[in-house]
């Protein structure tokens, strides 16, 4: 094989499946009991398609979770029957708790602007501040 997934360690590959599903891009994304996931994923990178099931990491992206598994396909039709039998399996097994879940997503590794906390001990952001008007204002 010669694709780009053949140059990546399962550790990249476990980080990227980590992200895209981070990222809301999981065709399917089921909450298992024990704080564990059963997502189907597509690469739009490569192409290829993912089952992956993993549980929750603590680390706050710093590490993947140690039981992280992931099985790759050439397509998401085959991953899809693929990510039916794991999940036929896990609901004859009484695993299942939600189906589409969202719970966890976007727990670490998030980007963009900081929230101000409701009870922050300042009103303003010291970043938006104009210092000539606070000058003024004293």
């Amino acid at each position: 094989m010669g694709d780009r997934s053949d140059k990546r360690s399962e550790n990249q590959i476990v980080s990227r499946l980590l992200e895209l599903e981070n990222d809301e891009q999981s065709e399917q994304r089921v909450r298992l009991s024990g704080e564990r996931y059963l997502s189907l994923l597509t690469d739009p990178d490569n192409g290829r398609s993912y089952v992956f099931r993993h549980g929750v990491d603590d680390t706050e992206g710093a590490e993947n979770p140690v039981d992280a598994e992931f099985y790759e396909y050439d397509t998401v039709d085959v991953a899809r029957n693929a990510f039916n039998q794991f999940l036929g399996e896990a609901r004859r097994a009484g695993h299942v708790v939600e189906v589409d879940s969202t719970d966890d997503l976007g727990d670490f590794e998030s980007e963009g602007a900081e929230i101000r906390d409701l009870y922050a001990d300042q009103d303003e952001d010291e970043l938006t501040q104009d210092p000539v008007l606070s000058e003024e204002d004293e």
